[in-house]
């Protein structure tokens, strides 16, 4: 393996390790208030992670193995690993495409017969902010990877518009320009396709980094699991959190809204900005298995 490419990969896993302690804490808030609640208040360890880390394992696998986004063999993991542990939270629309493609059928004809048009849920970005890390000295390889990866399993323009804009906000996290939240959200836009997320992220330059109330109403907080319900809204909070985790992820919970997505798709970004994600944090994560 070469320098550049062991480089690349470690990026990828150091934001799977942020994506998946953000999705297990993101999970908590289903159940709690962040808003009532301190560290010493969560609960002991180890906190469980979802479909959201299970579908971000086989990126890094594929990652790892091709140094690319091999579309087929990436929907044989992400069939194998459901088929492995279907109850890691799949909603019931990724659920039936990973069904079909275990029993061998064309990802390229389930996936755009899912809800007639395709499906424009925030699955693709939930999974895409590691395929930034490994290409974070191209951007723009980034968005056409990500874009690759979402379409196996959301046929729809607006579920891969989001994969690809966080994969970008992930590449541009992971060169530390230590850019304002308004740098970083301008950064992205060039490479993300015309759409509602595109136009979400769009609005979210405006919002002020304290105002949550004005970030959930205008941009959502991904209680319509969808794209463009989640995407804006994970990379404004993101932008404005950038040299810190622990902060990004209270944050981030504080929206309410689909938490452990959330805070899954700003843990992916944020670990590559500051590079690391606290040890404490790690520890009360449930172990993930071996790539």
């Amino acid at each position: 393996m070469s320098t550049d490419t062991a480089s690349a990969l470690a990026k990828a896993e150091l934001s799977l390790e942020g994506l998946s302690v953000g999705d297990a804490f993101g999970e908590l808030f289903f159940s709690i208030s962040p808003y009532h609640t301190s560290w010493a208040d969560l609960p002991a360890g180890p906190w469980r992670w979802t479909d959201d880390t299970h579908m971000a394992l086989s990126i890094v696998e594929i990652l790892k193995t091709y140094g690319y986004i091999d579309q087929d063999a990436l929907a044989q993991a992400f069939a194998r690993r459901f088929m492995q542990a279907p109850y890691r939270g799949y909603a019931g629309g990724a659920m039936l495409v990973l069904q079909q493609i275990a029993a061998h059928a064309d990802w390229r004809k389930a996936a755009p017969a899912l809800f007639e048009n395709g499906s424009y849920g925030n699955g693709a970005a939930m999974r895409a902010a590691p395929i930034g890390g490994f290409f974070s000295t191209a951007p723009e390889q980034a968005a056409q990877q990500a874009q690759l990866s979402a379409v196996i399993t959301h046929a729809h323009p607006e579920g891969q518009a989001g994969a690809m804009a966080v994969a970008v906000a992930a590449a541009l996290a992971a060169q530390r320009l230590y850019l304002s939240g308004q740098q970083f959200l301008q950064g992205i836009l060039p490479l993300v396709p015309e759409s509602l997320t595109r136009q979400g992220i769009q609005r979210a330059i405006d919002i002020p980094p304290d105002d949550m109330r004005a970030a959930s109403w205008k941009l959502g907080t991904g209680s319509k699991v969808s794209a463009q319900d989640t995407v804006p809204f994970c990379l404004w909070s993101a932008a404005h959190h950038l040299d810190n985790y622990e902060e990004a992820l209270w944050w981030t919970a504080k929206g309410f809204g689909d938490c452990d997505t959330t805070c899954a798709i700003v843990g992916g970004i944020v670990a590559l900005s500051t590079g690391g994600v606290p040890a404490a944090w790690v520890e009360q994560r449930e172990p993930l298995p071996s790539i």
